[in-house]
């Protein structure tokens, strides 16, 4: 199992990076007293859905109980089942008054306007775990997609691409454009089944169906063309800290054409090892 403490000063990023965490799967728990992580591991582990990763944020919110930390953390290397790791998130004083008088928050520690010396309690009282993490991020002049990279290249090996999501869809004009979609695509210049008596009462997940779509070079081209485009596109859409893209064909009513471009736009995706959903919205 592996397993992350996401540590480090308030303000720093703990919540941007335990948002990456959960966008890569991990099972999330904020501000968990540092005595019960070994429990949730064992129940995690003995449970009947096992729960593979996850990443637990600790700071100076949990008081006295982050006394204990140091004991988990040497039970939790010692844990033959346990892929164990402390990420710290840090940042300079400036940065961290700068971010918190944007914010308008209070810091931990104090009612009062955030200040040097408060930065610096939190600093000695975390310096202990500091000095156990296996990896210290400094946030101070990172963009959020220059911090996610970072995390990228830690903890997620080169798997980006494995871990981007595309969402296809299928939708009918005259019941709406679907607001989520980031992209939409109109394929109602595709010869339509609707109009051959023998289709018109199927739909695009029915094989005639989406050979007589398919068959036609206006509909192969477009299909090939789109396909370059997204390959070019995907990967700059991961270098910007985006985990998915959700796609969305649209025809006439969504039972025909835009079914099977979708369904071809899918199988293409899966045959290339890539993370697909695929809804038809309006069947």
């Amino acid at each position: 199992m592996e397993v992350v403490i996401i540590t480090g000063l308030s303000g720093a990023g703990k919540t941007k990076a335990a948002d990456w965490f959960e966008d890569k799967d991990y099972y999330c728990i904020d501000n968990m007293p540092p005595a019960l992580i070994k429990n949730f591991i064992d129940l995690a582990l003995s449970g009947n859905k096992e729960i593979k990763k996850a990443a637990f944020v600790i700071d100076i919110r949990g008081g006295e109980f982050l006394g204990g930390i140091k004991d988990i953390a040497g039970a939790l290397e010692q844990d033959e089942a346990v892929d164990f790791k402390i990420l710290y998130i840090e940042a300079s004083d400036e940065a961290l008054i700068r971010r918190y008088k944007e914010n308008r928050r209070i810091h931990p520690l104090s009612m009062s306007p955030i200040s040097k010396e408060i930065i610096l309690r939190e600093r000695e009282a975390l310096a202990s775990l500091r000095s156990q993490a296996t990896y210290i991020i400094d946030t101070s002049f990172l963009k959020v997609a220059e911090f996610n990279a970072q995390l990228d290249s830690l903890f997620n090996e080169g798997k980006e691409t494995e871990s981007f999501i595309i969402d296809i869809m299928s939708f009918g004009y005259k019941h709406g454009i679907p607001l989520e979609a980031d992209i939409v695509l109109d394929v109602r210049f595709i010869p339509n089944p609707y109009y051959v008596p023998s289709l018109k009462n199927l739909t695009g997940n029915n094989k005639k169906v989406s050979q007589y779509v398919l068959k036609h070079r206006v509909s192969t081209e477009f299909i090939e063309s789109i396909h370059e485009l997204f390959a070019q596109m995907i990967p700059c859409y991961i270098k910007e800290g985006k985990y998915s893209l959700r796609i969305a064909f649209g025809c006439t009513g969504g039972h025909h054409r835009s079914v099977a471009v979708a369904n071809e736009m899918a199988r293409i995706f899966r045959e290339e090892g890539r993370r697909v959903t695929l809804e038809h919205r309006d069947l």
